[in-house]
């Protein structure tokens, strides 16, 4: 078996090594309220379920030149954002939101998706997602990087509000078949929901 060194490694390498190890990754679709009031949205696949007890999830945004993006800044101006989880049938517009644009155009406009209030928090979320959760930012960790520059933020949020399809949700549980939720691997790879089966704990 090949060992390698990570620290042998430059970030390039390693990224790649993780997105084509770490697979698939759920896709969290974020969207942020900048202090000037634009809407702004993007894909993040550094993503996933902290606890359920405050219900809490985590989305790690990469910096870019050592800056936090605007999602991570706009979360963490406002302590607010709201997830959406991606599914098959409004994939290709999430794909448009990933464009950079500059803070002050929204890739909700671009990407010709349906801003939608939330109800507890200032954030619009998106109607064309079928689960979506509004969330109070908890957390932001600056965490990662070399020469002591952060290489991502890290956003812990707390769910206070989460909303679903009532075609999905059926006695307290979501129908996976039903959500197709998309999955991201490496490069432009993308996957889609395969063989389910079931395998009992032990007691």
């Amino acid at each position: 078996m090949l060992s390698l060194n990570p620290e042998k490694m430059t970030p390039l390498e390693c990224y790649k090594f993780l997105i084509g190890a770490v697979i698939p990754r759920p896709i969290a679709f974020v969207t942020t309220l900048s202090k000037d009031g634009v809407l702004n949205a993007a894909p993040f696949s550094f993503f996933n379920v902290v606890t359920p007890d405050p219900p809490m999830v985590s989305v790690s945004v990469q910096r870019q030149d050592g800056k936090p993006k605007d999602t991570a800044r706009n979360a963490m101006d406002r302590g607010q954002f709201v997830v959406h989880i991606v599914s098959e049938p409004y994939t290709e517009p999430i794909n448009q939101t990933s464009a950079t644009l500059p803070p002050d155009q929204s890739e909700v406009e671009l990407a010709g998706l349906t801003p939608v209030p939330s109800e507890v928090i200032e954030v619009p979320g998106v109607r064309e997602a079928r689960v979506r959760m509004e969330c109070v930012l908890q957390h932001a960790l600056p965490l990662g990087g070399r020469e002591g520059t952060p290489a991502c933020d890290l956003l812990i949020g707390r769910v206070v509000r989460f909303h679903i399809d009532e075609s999905l949700y059926r006695d307290g549980r979501i129908d996976p078949h039903q959500l197709a939720p998309v999955a991201r691997l490496a490069g432009n790879d993308y996957g889609l929901l395969g063989r389910v089966f079931t395998l009992e704990r032990p007691k």
